[in-house]
């Protein structure tokens, strides 16, 4: 009987980066030889179509597992997610550069009050940003503490006694012939590394999504709808219009995540705090009111497919029209303060 391993999942860049390809070489070089860890390289995740070799490769993967890319750990998760590859998401000692302030005050966030995913796979899995640091060695050793406690939860579920799920096969004179073996499928590399072409398409956090269908309203190119569940999801994910994030700034719970867009509210970051650039800061600087902005960026769309704009006419929550007022949070008081000195 072989010792379970840990299963490490690096996903690369998009494009060519020098930089973002140095740190991710020393990451893999590292692993390489790191016992009980077993490695895969695999393109961008937001990339990765049905049938590309990367995506059978993880959706192969059964046991605990290290996924590491240039995402946001929630974005991350949840686009595992929503490709069939479920887990709980694990706990992890990285924090992001905006977090390490020690004088900084952390903001309480109450928890999400989500439908959540349908389907759940008895395991963990981890999510590390590669934007977090620059040392190859803090992601080696995140993944050497993680190891560590995953090997406590196999042996006391006994797991440690069956043979290895997932076995690399890696010649290092010559990586190019080296192949990852998942269930007796062999993935060779070089399939497992073809680029995919980009991708745009919402992600949806069902830790957060309360099945409002404010989004299927607002949206006019028929990319959600409806399971079987009557649950929201991304049904046509390709219709989509590359760049538009509209239907984000729609949510009410922020459940909806462009895990390449440039701000960091819609892109995946974490919610609810005002510090570290944790809000979309459109709605701050020169942006207006979120649902005004939803409604230009959808125009915009339409008109280039050449229909009618529709503005604040269609699809827009009613939830604004008619609400009541509330408590001020602490967004709010900093909208105020801005109003005050004329920012």
């Amino acid at each position: 009987m072989s010792q379970k391993k840990l299963t490490v999942v690096l996903s690369q860049a998009q494009g060519k980066d020098p930089v973002r390809r140095a740190i991710e070489e020393e990451i893999a070089a590292a692993l390489l030889m790191e016992p009980g860890v077993d490695l895969g390289i695999v393109p961008a995740l937001y990339d990765l179509h049905q049938g590309h070799t990367g995506r059978l490769y993880l959706e192969g993967i059964q046991g605990d597992m290290v996924v590491i890319s240039w995402l946001y750990p929630r974005a991350a998760y949840w686009l595992l997610d929503r490709d069939g590859i479920q887990g709980q998401l694990g706990e992890t000692n990285i924090k992001p550069a905006e977090d390490n302030d020690d004088d900084e005050e952390t903001e309480e966030v109450a928890k999400p009050k989500g439908i959540g995913a349908v389907k759940f796979k008895d395991r963990l899995i981890y999510c590390l940003d590669l934007r977090d640091a620059k040392d190859h060695r803090v992601y080696v050793n995140e993944v050497r503490r993680i190891l560590g406690e995953c090997r406590k939860r196999w042996d006391a579920s006994g797991e440690n006694s069956k043979p290895a799920i997932v076995q690399l096969g890696m010649n290092i004179s010559n990586p190019a012939s080296s192949s990852n073996v998942v269930n007796g499928i062999n993935f060779p590399k070089e399939e497992m590394l073809k680029v995919p072409g980009r991708r745009w398409y919402p992600v949806i956090d069902y830790s957060r999504c309360t099945n409002c269908m404010e989004c299927l309203d607002f949206c006019l190119f028929g990319v959600y709808g409806v399971d079987s569940l009557e649950r929201i999801y991304v049904d046509n994910q390709d219709s989509c219009k590359k760049g538009c994030p509209a239907c984000s700034r729609v949510c009410p719970e922020q459940a909806i995540m462009f895990p390449d867009y440039k701000s960091p509210a819609i892109a995946g970051a974490p919610v609810g705090a005002i510090s570290g650039l944790k809000i979309d800061l459109t709605k701050l600087f020169g942006g207006g009111d979120a649902l005004v902005l939803a409604a230009k960026e959808r125009d915009k769309e339409l008109v280039r497919d050449g229909r009618d704009a529709v503005g604040l006419s269609v699809g827009i929550p009613k939830r604004q029209s008619d609400k009541k007022d509330s408590p001020k949070d602490d967004l709010d008081n900093l909208m105020d303060s801005l109003d005050t000195l004329e920012i």
